[in-house]
């Protein structure tokens, strides 16, 4: 069993930045990819990114590269996900989640992981 917990959430306005965190219970968390999701009002979950599990390799979704970055320390059991020039239209709700059997790093589907966080609340004001 894995349990996730995001942080960092909150108000900021457009152009400013963020720094999510999610750290992860159990002494594996080094063999798991990680994936950030993230769900705005009456849209579907969406893809944001994932990093390997040694933290060398990401993947974005197109929408968001350049302006976000995925890293993590696995001493510490914790992915990060960096928004930079953040925009009204980030505002949602992000999820991070662990694909404990990863076979690439380009995990877009959600149904591909099997854990996931609570989610914290990420407000961008125009």
């Amino acid at each position: 069993q894995v349990q996730l917990v995001e942080s960092g959430g909150g108000l900021v306005q457009a152009g400013g930045s963020l720094r999510l965190s999610c750290a992860a219970s159990g002494r594996t968390f080094s063999i798991y990819n990680m994936g950030w999701f993230r769900q705005a009002p009456g849209k579907e979950r969406e893809f944001v990114g994932a990093i390997n599990r040694s933290g060398l390799r990401t993947y974005y979704a197109d929408a968001m590269k350049g302006r976000f970055t995925i890293s993590r320390d696995n001493a510490k059991n914790t992915v990060y996900l960096e928004m930079n020039t953040l925009k009204p239209d980030d505002t949602a709700v992000y999820y991070c989640a662990a694909d404990v059997n990863p076979t690439s790093v380009e995990h877009t589907r959600g149904f591909l992981y099997d854990y996931w966080g609570q989610g914290t609340q990420v407000t961008v004001s125009s």
